[in-house]
């Protein structure tokens, strides 16, 4: 199962956060937001298929989140966790820990915004249009 996530970088993309990534509806980024990869997204959690969720929520799933933007292009891998809510109407987090809130679709994953290519946010500081994929197995 797939959702996809349309957003676009913007000029205080700077995704140095140590623990997450975050794509938001917001269209606007201060320099503190450094977890935040995009603005301007087209869905949020609470759009998400109910049995795209029941499948996150499934301890033992593996959600492959697919980061694209220019020519760039990164995955990560993360899992899911049965307290998932995915009830935010505003932002969908990633994180490597396994903290659970209403913005969080995925836990544990294998990279946070500090991770993530430098091309990849050079490309995201300038605008470019970014396209979320979220797989879940």
């Amino acid at each position: 199962m797939r959702e996809e996530v349309r957003a676009r970088g913007h000029e205080h993309v700077a995704a140095t956060h140590d623990s997450t990534f975050e794509v938001t509806t917001d269209d606007w980024l201060t320099p503190a937001g450094d977890c935040i990869v995009g603005v301007e997204a087209d869905r949020a959690p609470a759009d998400f298929d109910d049995d795209f969720v029941a499948a996150c929520r499934d301890p033992e799933a593996t959600i492959t989140l697919t980061l694209s933007a220019a020519d760039e292009s990164v995955s990560v891998r993360a899992r899911g966790h049965p307290d998932l809510g995915f009830e935010s109407d505003r932002s969908a987090v990633i994180r490597t820990s396994t903290y659970v809130d209403d913005r969080t679709v995925a836990v544990g994953a294998d990279a946070a915004a500090a991770d993530l290519d430098r091309d990849l946010v050079d490309a995201l500081a300038t605008g470019a249009d970014l396209t979320v994929t979220l797989a879940v197995e």
